[in-house]
């Protein structure tokens, strides 16, 4: 993987749109459409609202754009809990995106249902072909999660490239979420992290040889250098030895 540290959140954030505009502009060259995978949680929020913002939106076709969610909480889909709601008021409702480009989580039925049907969903997008996304963006918690791929849960064991319900006791909640090896079958992956509270996450991921994925699941994820760089903040790296 590739390191990209700078020196404050902003630099982060706008360096991390550069490249989205960037896969943005080859994806839809080379196969008509951008696939893009968002990322829940507080960090992205300022990146969606830049996204939107007057100096972002001209730069990407959002008529060619099609939106998905890394994960979900299971929870009704007007909660304010909801991933996807705190993405359409920063970046959805700014930019006016048609509805047929967004792919949220049906909630309405069980857990499992509702993670078989995003999958199907998924599929009929991609037309029976490799589920290939172009860009994967992820962050990381605390405890070292990414997407709903909480320590200790059994999601971690899945081999398949799919979509998963899982009860995360951690916080008492079902969530559905994207395999580590759904997450890995895409072209790009960007992990957005910033803050002091994350260093020791990073480092555990990075460079920590002691452990697990059980204990640090993000560890899962694909180190290709190729596809997939971190965005971090100098605070967020701080416990790094090899920057």
């Amino acid at each position: 993987m590739k390191l990209k540290i700078y020196n404050n959140i902003d630099d982060v954030i706008k360096a991390l749109a550069e490249r989205i505009c960037e896969v943005s502009k080859e994806s839809i060259q080379l196969h008509g459409q951008f696939n893009f995978v968002l990322s829940g949680g507080s960090s992205p929020k300022k990146l969606y609202e830049l996204l939107a913002s007057e100096s972002y939106r001209d730069k990407i076709d959002w008529e060619k754009t099609y939106f998905f969610f890394g994960d979900e909480r299971f929870v009704p889909a007007d909660s304010s809990e909801r991933n996807s709601m705190m993405v359409e008021e920063a970046l959805f409702q700014p930019l006016k995106i048609k509805n047929s480009n967004i792919f949220e989580v049906d909630t309405t039925g069980s857990p499992e249902e509702s993670a078989l049907k995003y999958w199907e969903v998924i599929s009929d997008h991609f037309k029976g072909n490799l589920v290939e996304f172009d860009f994967t963006l992820l962050g990381l918690g605390d405890n070292s999660h990414t997407a709903s791929l909480f320590p200790n849960t059994s999601v971690l064991e899945e081999r398949e490239a799919t979509i998963k319900a899982v009860f995360v006791e951690e916080v008492d909640m079902n969530r559905i979420t994207m395999t580590a090896p759904l997450i890995n079958e895409s072209k790009n992956i960007a992990f957005l992290v910033f803050g002091e509270g994350k260093a020791e996450a990073v480092y555990h991921i990075l460079e920590d040889h002691s452990g697990s994925a059980n204990e640090y699941p993000a560890r899962l994820i694909s180190k290709d250098e190729n596809k997939t760089e971190w965005f971090l903040d100098e605070k967020a790296a701080s416990q790094l030895k090899h920057k």
